[in-house]
């Protein structure tokens, strides 16, 4: 096989819904277990795993690999990737031990650090750049967040917004998702952020508009995540957090960029549009 642009998880979380109960088993000892998968034969992962060596097998070929081997081989580069945030993580964890009670601001602050760190080794800048472009094709950017991630929906339409006029919020109190999904169609974007638990609203919205022909982005934070299945651009981010709240640090950053990256791509146009905005808002902060 040639290169690949998406991580095993993100194979995984494309084809996770579609899985049989024992090929999910084994997706989830993956997922789970990414270590053991890059450096441990078939034989004793799937002791492991209590699932057969076969139905890894099938599991690797149903994600598109050739094989378990390759499957593996591409687990292997993606935790060469990531060795030193392992390591340091378990520097962390230890030092946590051996200090006493540490302040909760350091373990959040360091755990935010490792996601967008794991986030920055693991995700395809490939598939950033061609969701960026897509993002600047479109006719118009729908954008869908329910429960925590209604904020940070608002804050990327709000960002998109300075692009252009084509983006919205589709489930706001004075236009629900249906309204705004209407007349979705292929040269439009459904740009849906969920994260566990998964807000049934937004999977339905990605379904929907993914019927209707229009292009899906989907970013989570699990590859378990029905609506992965529906993406034509798929993105996995880390969330772990020492709180019972998942952390959207490395989301933040994420969407940023991807801001960030259609301004760069869009040339006098958009130059254009953030220097008038900007001019009125002047005008309208001095009456």
């Amino acid at each position: 096989m040639g290169a690949r642009s998406e991580t095993v998880g993100d194979a995984i979380g494309r084809h996770y819904p579609v899985l049989s109960g024992k090929l999910r088993d084994a997706a989830d000892y993956v997922v789970q277990n990414p270590l053991d998968v890059a450096s441990r034969s078939l034989r004793s992962v799937a002791a492991e795993a209590a699932v057969s060596p076969a139905t890894f097998s099938r599991l690797a070929r149903q994600i598109g690999f050739d094989s378990y081997e390759a499957m593996r081989e591409a687990s292997r580069t993606e935790i060469g990737q990531q060795t030193q945030a392992f390591s340091e993580k378990a520097r962390r964890l230890q030092a946590e031990n051996s200090d006493g009670v540490r302040h909760f601001f350091d373990r959040q602050a360091e755990a935010c650090v490792a996601n967008i760190d794991a986030t920055s080794r693991l995700v395809s800048r490939e598939r950033m750049d061609e969701a960026a472009r897509t993002l600047g094709r479109a006719r118009r950017v729908i954008v869908v967040g329910g429960r925590s991630s209604a904020g940070l929906a608002d804050y990327f339409c709000y960002m998109g917004s300075w692009l252009s006029a084509d983006w919205r919020r589709a489930d706001v109190p004075s236009a629900g998702i249906g309204q705004a999904l209407v007349d979705a169609g292929p040269k439009d974007v459904v740009f849906v952020i969920v994260k566990a638990p998964f807000t049934p609203r937004s999977l339905h919205a990605a379904e929907s508009a993914s019927a209707k022909g229009a292009i899906v982005m989907v970013v989570t934070d699990s590859h378990t995540c029905p609506a992965l299945s529906h993406a034509t651009h798929g993105f996995i981010l880390p969330s772990e957090s020492p709180q019972f709240f998942s952390s959207y640090a490395s989301t933040v950053v994420f969407l940023e960029a991807l801001i960030g990256m259609q301004v760069a791509q869009g040339g006098k146009p958009v130059q254009t549009r953030i220097r008038e905005l900007e001019k009125q808002n002047r005008d309208l902060d001095r009456k």
